[in-house]
């Protein structure tokens, strides 16, 4: 589902270039007392500790668009994934702290997370179960909010480890969702007819 978020967008932007960043084969590290001493440290240069952290900003930061796959774990985000938000929610650098509380310094963009769940988080399941907890998404939006990233779209399949007929149709739904939101652009040929001569 993801691959056809980043298709639709690629359809939408000329000359777009992806970049992937698989977090399961490359995990980002942990946030240690390295880190920590760091950030906390005075500000010129980048210190070793925070080298995977500036990487991972300037690449969220030359982003025109943001597509985040993730399964949803315990009511929540994997490992991997928090290592990631922990490597870009920075003190000073992508958001500062003030009295009215924290500011995000990033430019907003549209950031897609397709969230998958072997359970029902949206609402009851197909057997009338009571829908499980959703920490996933509005710590997402949260995190991503304090760094200054508000248009934040989420894509969910849910019950997809309940067998094929479920997970097709949580793929359907999701594409529906999809083509509501962000809709295909025009042919050329449609945009030329339609130009003023």
């Amino acid at each position: 589902m993801a691959e056809e978020v980043v298709a639709r967008l690629i359809q939408s932007r000329q000359n777009a270039e992806v970049v992937f960043r698989d977090l399961s084969a490359d995990p980002p590290p942990l946030v240690d007392a390295r880190f920590s001493a760091a950030i906390l440290g005075p500000p010129g240069g980048t210190p070793p500790a925070l080298e995977v952290s500036e990487m991972l900003i300037r690449e969220l930061e030359e982003a025109n668009a943001v597509v985040i796959a993730t399964p949803m774990h315990n009511y929540c985000v994997p490992a991997v994934l928090k290592a990631w938000i922990d490597q870009i929610v920075r003190i000073h650098r992508t958001f500062v702290s003030t009295p009215g509380g924290k500011v995000g310094k990033l430019a907003d963009r549209p950031v897609w997370v397709v969230v998958a769940s072997g359970g029902w988080f949206t609402g009851p399941s197909p057997s009338g179960a009571p829908s499980q907890p959703d920490f996933l998404t509005p710590y997402v939006r949260a995190v991503l909010s304090t760094i200054g990233i508000h248009d934040v779209h989420v894509l969910t399949l849910e019950g997809v480890t309940c067998g094929a007929d479920i997970a097709e149709a949580a793929i359907a739904r999701a594409r529906a969702a999809l083509e509501r939101a962000l809709p295909p652009p025009l042919p050329r040929e449609v945009l030329d007819r339609a130009a003023p001569s």
